[in-house]
C-alpha cells in the first residue's frame, strides 16, 4: 500500500471521477483535496477535455500550476516550474486538431458514416448534450489534438469506421457519453508513461502513482500506473485491467467525486 511518507503522484480523470458527470461539482471531493494539498502531494488531471478546459478547472480545484494531461493523452501540459523544459509549456502528441477533422470528414463524405462532431454544431446543441455552461462551452470546442464526436450509426459500421481510423494512424477510443479520435501516438497511458519519466529525471526516483477512472478510455492510464482505482461509472462497456489483483486495483461503490474520495481513502487511509 501506498504511504504518505513516498513521492506520490495522484492521476485522476474529471467526468464521472473528481467530477460529477451530471453536474461537474466536486464538493464531495474537497476535504480529500485539501489534505492531499497539505502533504504537498500533486494532483494529475488527465481527461478528454481540453487544455483551456483543464486550466479553467484546475483553477477552481486550487491545482493551478501543475501538469495535466488533456484530450486523451493528445496533449501535456508542463508543471508551471519546468520552464527550462525543451517541451515547454505543452507537447502534442501526433496529428493537431484540424488534421484529424480533415480525415474524418472525409471518411464520412466517401462511406456516409453517421455521426455528429463539436464542429458540426452550435454552441446551444453542445450545451444541451454535454451540460456544461455557456464559458466552458467555448473552451470545449479549443480542441488541439483530437476529435470528440457521438456515434449515430450502427455498431457493425462503428467497427469499420475504427477500422479505416486505424490503418491511417489514427484510433478511436469511448469516454463515458462521446467517442474521441486521436492520433495512436497520443493515449493517457503513454503520455502518463512520458509524464512520470520527466518526475524521475527531476526528483531522481519514480514517483508512486495511484491513477483513477471510470471508463473504457482510462484503462492504458490505470495499467500505467502502481495502484488504480476504478470508479462505479456510467459507460456501457467494463473497465478492464491487465493487473486486477486486489492490493493494485479498487472498484468504488459511490459515483463520481463520492467514489473518487472512497477510492483514494482505501488506499492512504488514514489520512489526517
Amino acid at each position: 500500500m501506498p504511504s504518505l511518507t513516498d513521492s506520490l503522484l495522484i492521476v485522476s480523470d474529471l467526468d464521472g471521477c473528481l467530477l460529477d458527470s451530471h453536474t461537474q461539482e466536486w464538493d464531495p471531493a474537497i476535504p480529500m483535496l485539501d489534505s492531499l494539498r497539505e502533504h504537498h502531494i500533486p494532483v494529475i488531471l488527465c481527461s478528454s477535455k481540453t487544455a483551456a478546459e483543464t486550466i479553467a478547472i484546475q483553477r477552481e480545484l486550487g491545482l493551478q500550476g501543475e501538469a495535466f494531461i488533456a484530450e486523451n493523452g493528445a496533449v501535456i501540459q508542463l508543471n508551471e516550474e519546468w520552464d527550462d523544459h525543451p517541451q515547454y509549456p505543452r507537447m502534442i502528441n501526433g496529428d493537431t486538431h484540424e488534421s484529424i477533422r480533415k480525415v474524418i470528414n472525409e471518411l464520412r463524405h466517401t462511406h456516409g458514416y453517421k455521426f455528429t462532431t463539436y464542429d458540426d454544431v452550435d454552441d446551444a446543441m453542445i450545451g444541451e448534450i454535454t451540460g456544461l455552461p455557456a464559458k466552458m462551452i467555448a473552451l470545449a470546442k479549443l480542441q488541439e489534438a483530437s476529435q470528440t464526436l457521438i456515434w449515430r450509426d450502427s455498431d457493425e459500421r462503428l467497427s469499420s469506421f475504427n477500422n479505416e481510423l486505424n490503418s491511417l494512424g489514427l484510433c478511436m477510443l469511448e469516454g463515458g457519453h462521446f467517442w474521441h479520435v486521436l492520433d495512436q501516438r497520443g493515449g493517457k497511458g503513454s503520455a502518463l508513461t512520458w509524464l512520470i519519466d520527466q518526475y524521475r529525471h527531476r526528483d531522481g526516483k519514480r514517483p508512486v502513482t495511484i491513477a483513477i477512472g471510470d471508463s473504457p478510455n482510462d484503462v492504458s492510464m490505470l495499467d500505467v500506473a502502481n495502484y488504480a482505482v476504478i470508479v462505479h461509472g456510467y459507460s456501457k462497456q467494463p473497465v478492464v485491467v491487465k493487473n486486477d489483483e486486489p492490493e493494485r486495483v479498487y472498484r468504488t461503490k459511490a459515483h463520481g467525486p463520492e467514489g473518487w474520495t472512497e477510492g483514494l481513502e482505501h488506499f492512504l487511509s488514514p489520512l489526517p
